[in-house]
């Protein structure tokens, strides 16, 4: 029966990190957040891993990088396939 409790609040590294991926995206629910915060009050690791993810997060909105279009993305794998089917 203490086994059962002590995964109920403490998590692996693993799951959070996925719990850490989520909260980025606004996915995490409120019971994912809370055990991912106990987990970063002890964890060095998945602390350094959720302060990584947040300054990648800020790198990537303040970028302003330009993804191609579906219509566009879609022309170039057709001539791509077009190309390989060539060889």
């Amino acid at each position: 029966m203490e086994q059962k409790k002590k995964g109920l609040l403490f998590i692996s590294c693993e799951e959070a990190q996925h719990i850490c991926d989520k909260a980025q995206y606004d996915e995490a629910n409120t019971w994912e957040k809370i055990k991912l915060n106990i987990r970063l009050s002890w964890c060095k690791i998945t602390r350094a891993y959720y302060k990584r993810n947040v300054k990648l997060t800020k790198a990537m909105e303040s970028s302003k990088a330009e993804c191609l279009d579906p219509k566009t993305k879609r022309a170039m794998q057709a001539k791509f396939d077009e190309e390989l089917a060539k060889h």
